[in-house]
């Protein structure tokens, strides 16, 4: 494919305002260290080595003080510190910084958790060839592998209420990529609400009837959440040197 000034381009996002309060660390969960450097450092160095990404923007609290490595800092990555009280807020912020810097509203906005550490260049190049043509965007997902239960409760806590069917059902994952200015609208008119029911970038987009495209992630590209989670990460980043 030919490049030309008028083609749309490729530009990572990772929300990095989070504290973290599932995960029962001293700091934000992020910043913690896994396999030798924080956490964040994984996920922003995978993004990097992703060919088609010409800028990363990571979005952190305005009173952000943690101390970044400059050394294994991404040259074309940057930080602004524009980040909300919910993570729709600071994705929200972060396309707003992204506009206002003069990005085209056309180029495509990869969404990513910074505590998604095990996401690999090559999943992440396999959603931008998968989309990159789309007329709405999509986002990595993993077709629901388990039973899956409702609940209700009693005196004693949850029960079964029933089994829910699964062959529809998928764990929405990221990165979520859709076009900056479709994106900074659709999370615009949530705003109006507080972003109320906005779990991801795909639910901001299903409010005004868009459908993404699902396409098929990993198992490994678990969103660090809980303290076992963390030597589950270790293992596997070990693993990969």
């Amino acid at each position: 494919m030919s490049i030309t000034p008028d083609t749309p381009r490729f530009h990572a996002l990772v929300p990095c305002a989070g504290t973290g309060s599932r995960a029962g660390t001293a700091q934000p969960k992020q910043y913690q260290t896994v396999a030798g450097q924080p956490m964040v450092m994984h996920t922003l160095q995978a993004l990097a080595r992703v060919p088609q990404l010409a800028s990363g923007w990571v979005i952190l609290s305005p009173d952000d003080d943690f101390e970044w490595p400059q050394a294994a800092w991404p040259a074309h990555f940057r930080r602004e510190t524009c980040g909300g009280a919910t993570r729709a807020a600071s994705v929200f912020n972060g396309l707003s910084a992204m506009l206002q810097a003069g990005l085209p509203a056309q180029d495509w906005v990869l969404v990513h958790d910074a505590a998604r550490c095990l996401i690999t260049p090559e999943a992440v190049s396999g959603l931008v060839e998968a989309c990159r043509d789309d007329g709405v965007g999509g986002l990595l997902a993993l077709p629901l592998p388990d039973t899956l239960k409702s609940h209700t409760l009693d005196g004693q806590g949850p029960r079964v209420a029933s089994t829910v069917p699964r062959e529809d059902k998928w764990l929405a994952q990221t990165p979520q990529m859709f076009r900056l200015g479709a994106l900074h609208a659709a999370l615009a008119a949530a705003a109006a609400i507080d972003f109320e029911g906005i779990t991801d970038e795909s639910s901001a987009m299903e409010r005004l009837g868009h459908s993404p495209r699902l396409v098929p992630g990993s198992a490994q590209n678990m969103k660090v959440t809980y303290p076992a989670d963390f030597a589950f990460a270790e293992a596997v980043l070990k693993g990969r040197t």
